[in-house]
Parts: C-alpha cells; sequence; structure tokens
C-alpha cells in the first residue's frame, strides 16, 4: 500500500510504503511533524526505514525528529548525508536542518527489500547532487523526488549543487525505465500514466 502524506505549501510529498517492512520517502520541512506523524499513524504506528530523496530541507527537515519517535533508519545518497548529519542551513527557509545520523549511506544501485516492495535506487544528480528516484519494477513506480514532476516539470538547477548538465543525463536514464506510476515530490501524482511524464520531461530538459 502507498499513501501520500504531506504535499501542501512548501511540504514535500511524503510517501508511506506498507509492507512486511514499512518506509516513509522524504519528511517534509519538519515544521508539520506533529501532523505528519498523525496522518503516519492512521495506517500504522512503526516505520522501518526512512528514505530521503535529497538534501533540501522541504524533503529532510523533518528526519532527525521522525527518526527518535519511530526509532527508524535513515537512508540517503551519501553526496546528501553531510546536510543532515551537520545540520545545514537553508537560506531559502531561513531555517537549519535538525542533525542527526544518516545510518544507510547510498550510492545507487542498491535494492532496498521490504517484502513485496523492491525499491531500486537510482543516483539522479541535477537538481542537487545527492538525489536519488526509487523504482519498483513490479508495480512499475518511481518515485522522482524533486527530479521529475508531472506534465513535463523538472527540478531547478539554480539551488547550490544543481547542474542543468547533469539533470539532462539523469532524466536521459529515468527514461529508459518502464514507468506506469509517478510520484513526484511535490504536486499531484499519476500511477496510469509515468511514462508520459517523463517523456515530456525529456522536452522540457532539452531547453535548458
Amino acid at each position: 500500500m502507498i499513501k501520500r502524506l504531506l504535499g501542501y505549501g512548501f511540504e514535500s510529498n511524503v510517501y508511506l510504503i506498507i509492507d512486511e517492512k514499512i518506509a516513509l520517502i522524504d519528511t517534509g520541512t519538519g515544521f508539520e511533524t506533529k501532523n505528519l506523524i498523525k496522518q503516519t499513524e492512521e495506517y500504522t504506528n512503526k516505520i522501518d526505514i526512512i528514505i530521503l530523496t535529497h538534501e533540501h530541507l522541504d524533503h529532510c527537515g523533518g528526519a532527525a525528529a521522525l527518526k527518535e519517535y519511530f526509532n527508524a533508519k535513515i537512508a540517503m545518497h551519501e553526496y546528501g548525508s553531510a546536510a543532515v548529519e551537520n545540520g545545514i542551513f537553508s537560506e531559502f527557509f531561513n531555517a537549519r536542518i535538525e542533525k542527526t545520523r544518516v545510518d544507510i549511506k547510498l550510492k545507487g544501485g542498491e535494492i532496498i527489500k521490504l517484502g513485496e516492495y523492491e525499491l531500486h535506487v537510482i543516483h539522479t544528480p541535477g537538481h542537487s547532487m545527492g538525489s536519488i528516484c526509487l523504482y519498483e519494477p513490479n508495480k512499475k513506480a518511481l518515485f522522482s523526488g524533486d527530479t521529475i514532476f508531472l506534465d513535463g516539470g523538472i527540478g531547478r538547477t539554480d539551488f547550490p549543487g544543481g547542474n542543468a548538465a547533469l539533470l539532462k543525463k539523469s532524466i536521459e536514464k529515468l527514461s529508459k525505465l518502464d514507468v506506469k506510476a509517478l510520484y513526484p515530490g511535490h504536486g499531484d501524482y499519476d500511477e496510469e500514466n509515468g511514462s508520459l511524464h517523463i517523456k515530456l520531461a525529456m522536452q522540457s530538459v532539452n531547453l535548458l
């Protein structure tokens, strides 16, 4: 079961995957952690692993509090881990990420096995150096973070660590996947036409 939580205002979409093990993908800014815990506990009272798609505060700001509350492990790409472990200040949000340990530092290519769901980690730099996407081949589902959004939307590259050339290469990599369901880091998701949105993103990134 996949449930979207938060996803309003500056809060990223947070995806709850309930399987033999339970995963939370992203955590929002941390400003709405109490509400996120309440939403999560409508479905489950435990989280085994928190997977962060990248190191921007709107996706990882709640990681420390949620890790402590649920006694969960945190996984993210090694290139983004310093932001969480050192508590980097975000000028955009005028706030600091609360420090916590990253338990699993990813490189890309790993498979995070939850049970029926197996999340393949794809390193997709461009929006940030530590950006990852998660692909579930059985469901043909892609959790795209801020790399790709619906209707051809693509991640910004004007933040520190952003790189348009790398974003293009990352989206080209994703375009080779068979995607039915697309779950982006912000906005709506589409459980039927994911590959179409990736094709539109390819057109967008070619204009950069």
